[in-house]
C-alpha cells in the first residue's frame, strides 16, 4: 500500500484550497455575525488561545470543544468559527482552541495543549465538555475522551464523550510518509500517542464519521477505533458519508441538520 497517498489528501482533492479558503470566509463571516469572546488565553505562548461562542438557548448543559485539524503543524481556529453555527441553533455553546503546532513542539505538547484547555475551561465555567475535533483534531478529541480525569482532579465523567470526523487514531502508519518529516516520530512514540493503543475509555461513547471519499486508510482509522473501543467497553460508533471528502466533511461540521451536528447536539445533552 502506498501511505504516502493514502495519507496525502491535498493530493486526492485537486480543488482544496478553494475549500480552505470558504472555511475562512465563512469562518469570518460567522464571526462578524455572532461575535463571541474572542482569543482568551489559557496559556503564554501566542497559539495557546480560544474562541467561545455562546448561544442564547444555552441550557447549561455539556460545552462543545471543537478541535480543528492540519496534521498538527497548520492551519487556525479563525478558520473554523462557523462550526458553530449548526450546534448554535441547537442550544449548544462551543469552544475553539488554537495549540502549539508542530514542529516547534512535540505530539506529547499539543496533547497536554487540549488536556490544559479543557481543564481551563471547566475552572472556567464549571461544565463538562463533549470532545470534537476534523483529521488532526478528531486524533486530540479522542485523546480527551480517552483521559483520565480523575487525575486530574476532575469527575470521572467530565468528558464523557467525543467525536471524531475523518480522525487519525493511529499514528504509526504515518512514520515513512512526509507528514512524519514534521512529527518526527518512532515507532514508540508513534504507539504513544495513538488513542486506539490507549487503554480503552470504558462506558465513554465516541462516534466516529468519515466521508466516502476519502482514502480507504483514513475509512480504516475510524473503522479500526469503532472496533477496539466498542470491544473494550467504550461504544463506538462508525459511518461513511456519501458524496464527502476529506475537506468537505467541514462542511457536515457547520451544518445544523447534518447527521454529524445531530450526533454532537445528542451527546452534548448527556447527563
Amino acid at each position: 500500500m502506498d501511505l504516502e497517498k493514502e495519507y496525502n489528501n491535498r493530493a486526492r482533492v485537486p480543488g482544496y484550497q478553494a475549500v480552505i479558503d470558504r472555511w475562512g470566509c465563512d469562518a469570518a463571516a460567522f464571526r462578524a455575525g455572532m461575535g463571541g469572546e474572542l482569543d482568551l488565553p489559557y496559556g503564554e505562548h501566542r497559539l495557546q488561545t480560544c474562541d467561545i461562542f455562546h448561544t442564547k438557548d444555552d441550557a447549561g448543559g455539556r460545552i462543545a470543544l471543537f478541535i480543528h485539524g492540519g496534521y498538527w503543524r497548520s492551519l487556525d481556529k479563525s478558520q473554523f468559527s462557523h462550526v458553530a453555527r449548526g450546534l448554535q441553533l441547537h442550544g449548544v455553546t462551543v469552544a475553539i482552541p488554537n495549540y502549539r503546532l508542530c514542529p516547534e513542539v512535540t505530539l506529547d505538547d499539543i496533547i497536554d495543549d487540549v488536556t490544559t484547555f479543557a481543564i481551563w475551561l471547566r475552572q472556567r465555567t464549571g461544565r463538562g465538555v463533549v470532545a470534537s475535533g476534523h483529521s488532526a483534531g478528531a486524533h486530540l478529541a479522542a485523546c480527551l475522551t480517552a483521559t483520565d480525569w480523575t487525575a486530574h482532579d476532575l469527575p470521572e465523567d467530565f468528558v464523557a464523550a467525543g467525536l471524531g470526523a475523518s480522525g487519525i487514531y493511529d499514528l504509526r502508519p504515518l512514520l515513512p510518509t512526509e507528514v512524519n518529516g514534521t512529527l518526527g516520530l518512532d515507532e514508540a512514540q508513534a504507539r504513544a500517542v495513538s488513542p486506539v493503543t490507549w487503554p480503552v475509555p470504558e462506558e465513554r461513547r465516541f462516534v466516529t464519521f468519515v466521508g466516502a471519499e476519502e482514502s480507504r486508510e483514513f475509512r480504516r482509522q475510524s473503522e479500526t477505533l469503532a472496533a477496539v473501543w466498542t470491544g473494550g467497553g467504550a461504544p463506538t460508533s462508525y459511518a461513511e458519508l456519501a458524496g464527502v471528502n476529506h475537506f468537505t466533511m467541514v462542511d457536515q461540521l457547520a451544518a445544523p441538520g447534518s447527521a454529524v451536528t445531530n450526533s454532537l447536539v445528542e451527546l452534548c445533552r448527556l447527563p
